[in-house]
């Protein structure tokens, strides 16, 4: 059924939530004296910095970003990948699957918090926050993606964890399968196909 399957990164591929919100906690606390409870963060999630800081009341985008990023690496220590992600690229390596990347991420923190984890080998197209001018949930970084790998949309799907991904699959014209294991309110969220382990992406591929 599908040749292609493109991954969101965070909450799809690895888990970020403890680094993304603690490290964005401690750059609210710290550089702009802001305490914000976690779970007034977690729209943050899979959107990039310059559309969620605003809504937080953070003007200087770019240095708010570069210190997210700083206080990212005091937190590595709690990102890891979904246990059943290398096995399932293993698989789709091996039945010559196309498998891609288009995260919020920008080149440079995909770098720094996904590439350490030696996954990068399987992605044969990767689109980032600064490959497109707008982002999730618009289609465009999807839209990019099929443009430069030449694939085919009726057999591609895009697999991530928030409403944002949907979105961005259904308006790109493309599949989307939820992945539960990173996902909060999947009930809120429509998908053709909802994942409750990695392992189950193997069985739409026919």
């Amino acid at each position: 059924m599908y040749n292609t399957i493109i991954f969101d990164v965070d909450g799809t591929l690895i888990d970020t939530e403890k680094a993304v919100l603690g490290s964005l906690q401690k750059v609210l606390r710290t550089d702009y004296d802001k305490v914000v409870p976690l779970e007034d963060l977690y729209f943050v999630l899979g959107i990039p910095g310059a559309k969620s800081l605003p809504q937080l009341g953070i003007r200087d985008i770019d240095r708010a970003n570069e210190r997210w990023n700083y206080y990212m690496k005091d937190f590595f220590h709690s990102i890891e990948v979904f246990s059943g992600i290398k096995d399932v690229l293993e698989t789709l390596k091996g039945r010559d699957i196309v498998q891609g990347i288009v995260t919020s991420k920008t080149n440079e923190e995909l770098i720094n918090d996904f590439v350490p984890f030696g996954l990068s080998s399987y992605m044969t197209h990767t689109v980032c926050a600064d490959d497109t001018e707008r982002h999730k949930p618009n289609p465009e970084p999807i839209l990019k993606f099929l443009e430069i790998s030449g694939a085919d949309q009726k057999k591609s799907i895009y697999i991530g964890d928030t409403v944002y991904d949907y979105e961005c699959a259904r308006d790109a014209g493309i599949d989307f399968g939820l992945a539960l294991w990173g996902c909060k309110n999947h009930q809120n969220i429509q998908a053709k196909y909802k994942f409750k382990r990695p392992q189950d992406i193997i069985g739409v591929l026919y």
